[in-house]
Order: structure tokens, then sequence, then C-alpha cells
């Protein structure tokens, strides 16, 4: 028993000290973010252009399948995985604030980062996290309107609107929806920040963002509220306008993420590596293969 404690006390131990945050703290890295956005839009765009097309994908797909009552599931899980669509984002807002060159490519590097199987790892769980929501949202589904497809959009929304069943469904499909938010969010909030700027675990990251939660409840409830408007508010148009929120939300969690934690651990190491030149088309296979580039040049 008292090894576990003595574990349980390192592992407080290493995790790094959380801030106080007002919700002045959050109006300002909003700010930031913006200002961020504005100095560096056509990288932001690049990074999150594949969120928007992704929806419409989606979107496209439940259509042409008819599964309409797992648009707005689809739709409201974006929030679940929003995190892996900043990742880049987050770098690009490091690399500015350090006075580094901010080009988008650098958004890449995490890619030969000692952290990013940490980042891997807790990319995937909010994977399956947004996997289990959509098998829940379609049980939910089932058990008020069993297994027969709506026969169209008309009358999916007629069904939902007016029915008791419908009612049920949009009761219990937002609670459960909230919760798998919550769970999302509380772990994710500042974890995947911590991870592009400091060595640490996925595990520990993940305890760190629970901790800024803690210790801020209201606030962060308040920066929770505030990315699902903005977020739902951008979904509105087609999912086009997640193009400029999602990277605006990054650069400001980023700030945020500044705010609510103490940088007292080991910066991440840089890796640095040589930047490849132009490519002809005469180097193609081959330049997917860097060893033999490696071989050649030697």
């Amino acid at each position: 028993m008292t090894d576990h404690h003595n574990i349980a006390a390192v592992a407080a131990h290493r995790l790094p000290r959380v801030r106080r945050v007002v919700p002045r703290d959050l109006w300002d890295a909003l700010a930031k973010g913006v200002d961020d956005f504005k100095a560096m839009p056509t990288h932001a765009v690049f990074l999150c252009v594949i969120y928007p097309i992704a929806g419409l994908v989606i979107a496209r797909a439940a259509l042409g399948y008819n599964v309409l009552p797992l648009i707005y599931p689809l739709a409201a899980g974006f929030a679940l995985v929003g995190p892996l669509a900043a990742i880049g984002v987050y770098e690009l807002s490091r690399r500015r604030e350090q006075g580094l060159d901010f080009d988008w490519s650098h958004a890449f590097d995490l890619l030969h980062a000692a952290s990013f199987r940490a980042i891997l790892a807790l990319a995937l769980f909010l994977l399956a996290l947004f996997g289990l929501w959509i098998g829940a949202a379609h049980a939910i589904y089932v058990f008020y309107f069993g297994y027969a497809e709506p026969a169209s959009m008309e009358s999916f929304v007629r069904d939902v609107l007016t029915t008791e069943a419908g009612h049920g469904l949009i009761v219990t499909g937002n609670l459960v929806g909230f919760l798998f938010a919550l769970g999302a969010f509380v772990v994710s909030v500042v974890s995947f920040p911590l991870l592009i700027d400091r060595n640490i675990s996925a595990t520990a990251a993940a305890a760190t963002s629970i901790k800024v939660v803690l210790r801020n409840p209201l606030t962060m409830a308040l920066w929770g509220l505030t990315v699902a408007c903005m977020l739902l508010v951008a979904s509105l148009p087609l999912f086009v306008g997640l193009a400029v929120a999602i990277p605006v939300l990054g650069h400001a969690t980023w700030h945020l993420y500044r705010k609510a934690v103490v940088a007292d651990l080991p910066p991440r190491e840089p890796h640095e590596y040589e930047r490849k030149g132009r490519r002809y088309a005469a180097d193609f296979p081959a330049a997917l293969f860097p060893v033999f580039e490696k071989d050649v040049r030697n």
C-alpha cells in the first residue's frame, strides 16, 4: 500500500502546476488567437481546410446511405475531435511566441518530435470517444424509433419535432452527447498544447488538463460554452465557417494553456532536420523513401 502511495505522490509531483484563470483571461486568449490568425491566415486555413471538407463528405455520405439520424450526431461530434484539427495551429502559435520562423511547413515538425507518440495516443483516445458517441447516438435513435429508416428529411424532422418519441430523442441524445463532450473537453482542454510544449506523457498531460478544470470550474465551463457556440455557428453554413473557427480557437487555446499551466517542466527537445530542397518529377518515387536519398548522397 505504501508503494502505491509513493507512486501516486511522485506522479502528482511531476505534474506541472496550474494557475487560476478568470473570464478576462478567456477574452484575452481569444484576442491573441485572432491576432495569430491574422498573422498566419493562409497557414491556418490550409491546415484546417480538411475539416470542412470532411464535414461535407460525411454529410453527403450520410444522405447517400439514408442514415439521416446520424447527421446531427456527426456534426455535434466534431467537438470531440476538434483539438486534433488544431494540433498544427498550436505549434505555429508556439513558434510565433518564441520568435521562431512560423512558416506553415513547421506545423508538421511534430511528426519528428519525441512527443509524437504521446500526441498520437491522446488523439486515438479522442477518436475512440468519437466512435463510441456515434454508436451511442445510433442506439438512442433505435430505442425511440426502431430500425426503420426515415422516408425523407422532411418526415424525419417532423417526427423528431412533433412526436413524443422525437422529444425523448432530443432530450436523451443531447444529455448523453453533453456527457461525451464534457469528458473530451476535460481531458483535452490543455493537454495537446502541453504535449507540444513540454516533455510529458499523454497520461500526465490529460491529468494536468483535468487539474486545470478542477482548479477553474466556472471559467473552464464558460470556455467550453464559448467553444461550443463558435463551432455551432461555424457549422451552420455547411461547415465552411470551421476553416476560420478552428484556427482561431486553436491559437486561443494555446494562449489559454500558457495562462493556465506553469512552464516548470523541461521544454520539448528541438528536433532539427534538414529541409529538403526543390523536388523534381524525376525524383518520384525515390523521393518517398528518404533512406535512398541518404545512400545516394553518401
